[in-house]
């Protein structure tokens, strides 16, 4: 008896093998990991954990001791080398390992830069994997230089820690302003503020020439001709769907593994969920780069390889963690043109439209704004803009 097989043991991989027991499949079920730990929590990595307030085994989705209890097979450190979809077999190596329905949650891999300009100079981390914050670890020792090269959520983040580390924090960023690709200017502005009372020199609309140093990074030139000196460099540019055994098994890609509304690929003996999976969302084809999006989805994956037949639909909603600041947001904002900004106290919101259809919402610190926002969305409700806007109406109202 073959059974399902999960290549890749992330969020999306532990949730799916999870949903298939929960649903009561009895048939065998492997999961493959090629790291040498169990499934583990990622966003904590670069932020409590990296801080020291968080132990290993605290990072982990649920004790080594449950797959066994759950009769999973777990297969740690073991990379699959091919997947031939004719034999329905994944390679381990020489080793052929069969199924009948495979499931890749394979995830994403971070951007990183060419050697050419200094990508693999010893000091230059990614942010990504519990291998890559265990090794950056020792840097962050207070008075030391680190150069982020990235203004997205990643970058911020790892500017956050090294901040609140007590070394001195500066960050470039290529596009005009930071997080460019994913928020409105008003949510670029609030962020650059808070990290620039803390200390951060953020450098926009500059971008990086080359790293420099022999063997071990020691700084960058940048594109308008300064230098900046650094001990060490972490490259936050985002990440890319992890597609080479989907595209060398032949599966159709689109910006990652193309999914049908249910999961299914191209194959229709192999699914796909999480970061790596690219499927149909409002007449086009989007990833979601989300926790919450990698277990709804693999849950919604591990119920239809089980016949339910159910499309996914997702409910995005995303989370940073910076200083004391806890940033929520809820929708895409894909399409946006004017945003509304809510105040109150030292909360603030950012809501977004099209025309007047209500698409998403930035809170930072206003808890109560991203749970409206999410119930509006949720609903399908659009509130009304000038009452958004007016502080002293209460939000509660915009849900009657």
């Amino acid at each position: 008896m073959s059974g399902i097989v999960v290549i890749g043991a992330g969020q999306a991989g532990a949730s799916l093998v999870a949903k298939l027991r929960a649903l009561g499949h009895e048939g065998p079920v492997t999961l493959i990991g090629d790291e040498p730990v169990p499934p583990y929590q990622r966003p904590p990595l670069s932020k409590k954990y990296l801080l020291g307030e968080m132990a290993l085994e605290r990072l982990f989705l649920r004790p080594e001791s449950y797959y066994a209890e759950h009769d999973v097979t777990l297969r740690l450190g073991a990379p699959v080398t091919g997947i031939d979809l004719a034999a329905r077999q994944v390679m381990l190596g020489d080793t052929g390992l069969e199924y009948d329905q495979l499931a890749l949650t394979t995830g994403a891999e971070p951007r990183m830069l060419h050697a050419a300009i200094g990508g693999s100079l010893q000091g230059v981390y990614a942010v990504r994997r519990l291998a890559d914050i265990d090794a950056m670890a020792a840097e962050f020792a207070p008075g030391r230089r680190v150069l982020i090269v990235g203004g997205g959520y990643i970058g911020l983040e790892a500017a956050a820690v090294a901040r609140q580390k007590g070394l001195a924090v500066t960050l470039i960023e290529a596009a005009p302003r930071i997080l460019q690709r994913v928020a409105a200017p008003e949510t670029s502005d609030y962020m650059r503020a808070l990290h620039q009372a803390q200390g951060v020199e953020i450098i926009e609309d500059t971008a990086l020439s080359r790293l420099t140093g022999t063997g071990r990074v020691d700084g960058a030139e940048l594109a308008d001709g300064r230098r900046i000196e650094a001990d060490f460099v972490i490259i936050g540019i985002g990440i890319a769907p992890a597609t080479a055994l989907a595209q060398a098994a032949g599966l159709a890609l689109d910006n990652g593994i193309a999914v049908d509304e249910f999961g299914q690929c191209s194959d229709p003996h192999v699914w796909s969920a999480g970061d790596c999976a690219a499927f149909p969302y409002r007449g086009t084809r989007i990833r979601l780069e989300s926790v919450q999006n990698a277990i709804d989805q693999a849950e919604a994956v591990a119920a239809n390889m089980l016949g339910a037949a159910k499309p996914y639909v997702p409910q995005p909603w995303f989370w940073s963690d910076q200083y004391d600041l806890k940033l929520q947001i809820a929708g895409l904002n894909t399409g946006y043109d004017r945003v509304i900004t809510r105040q109150s106290g030292a909360a603030q919101s950012h809501w977004y439209f099209a025309g007047d259809r209500f698409l998403a919402v930035d809170a930072m610190n206003d808890p109560r704004a991203f749970m409206l926002g999410k119930r509006l969305l949720e609903a399908g409700r659009s509130p009304d803009p000038a009452m958004l806007a007016d502080p002293s109406v209460d939000l509660k109202a915009l849900l009657r």
